[in-house]
């Protein structure tokens, strides 16, 4: 059995339409949107509204966590636009692209820059979308839990985090657990690019070491300290930034 793992996609429509090629199935653990992008200020969706000498500032800002002066730039920036209605046309332009770019069969749980309730539009027949749900593949049990928890970035899919435990706790034994966000481990949370830590999950890290599951895989942390730890028997794993590689991570058994 051979599935191939990506993870923040952030718009990268082209090599996720061959993320699958050679496997039996793909997983997606989420973040297709992209809002903005921090290499190519001319990309995602605040320079197509704002452009990018405005998507510049934005990104200085934020990666100085001056983040009080970020968000009084975009209340700026937004003045006698509707807000709403402008971002949910330009998430659905990028949804209709990806969820067409994804292979049968998918298994797919929501980023933190998701747009859950946008999801079911687009999921077409051989694409599951899971969260808080255990899924079968290849005689392994998958359990997946989507969003991320509450952050300074104040992004659209946080649950706070006696909701996103509870999902967690759903799944109960699972082979592989697979999540948008990392366990809470210190190595596996810090940016070295951004130089800082990401929001973890204390009850992933409790699940890999209550359930033992073989595989902990999730992304959200583009340049992590560590790619990989094990944690017991657990085997954790930052499946990579997809939209900068282009390359799943690939697991067989």
């Amino acid at each position: 059995m051979r599935v191939h793992v990506v993870s923040d996609v952030h718009g990268n429509s082209r090599d996720l339409a061959v993320a699958g090629d050679g496997a039996d199935a793909l997983v997606c653990l989420g973040d297709l949107v992209l809002f903005v992008d921090y290499a190519d200020h001319g990309r995602g969706i605040f320079a197509d509204l704002f452009g990018a000498g405005n998507t510049r500032r934005y990104v200085e800002l934020r990666t100085a966590r001056r983040f009080a002066e970020a968000r009084e730039l975009t209340a700026r920036l937004w003045e006698g636009v509707d807000r709403g209605a402008a971002l949910e046309e330009a998430v659905r332009r990028q949804y209709a692209e990806l969820f067409a770019a994804f292979p049968t069969p998918t298994y797919a749980t929501y980023g933190n820059v998701d747009v859950p309730r946008l999801w079911p539009e687009y999921a077409a027949e051989g694409t599951t979308v899971l969260d808080g749900r255990t899924a079968d593949i290849g005689g392994w049990r998958f359990g997946f839990v989507g969003g991320g928890l509450p952050s300074p970035m104040r992004t659209p899919y946080e649950v706070d985090e006696e909701a996103y435990a509870a999902k967690v706790a759903a799944l109960g034994e699972v082979d592989v657990l697979c999540s948008h966000i990392p366990p809470q481990v210190p190595e596996l949370c810090y940016d070295t690019v951004a130089r800082r830590f990401e929001r973890g999950s204390e009850a992933l890290l409790e699940a890999v070491r209550a359930v033992r599951p073989r595989y902990a895989l999730f992304g959200h942390v583009h340049q992590p300290l560590a790619r990989r730890t094990r944690i017991g028997r657990t085997e954790c794993v930052n499946v990579g930034h997809f939209a900068a590689t282009g390359r799943p991570w690939v697991l067989e058994w």
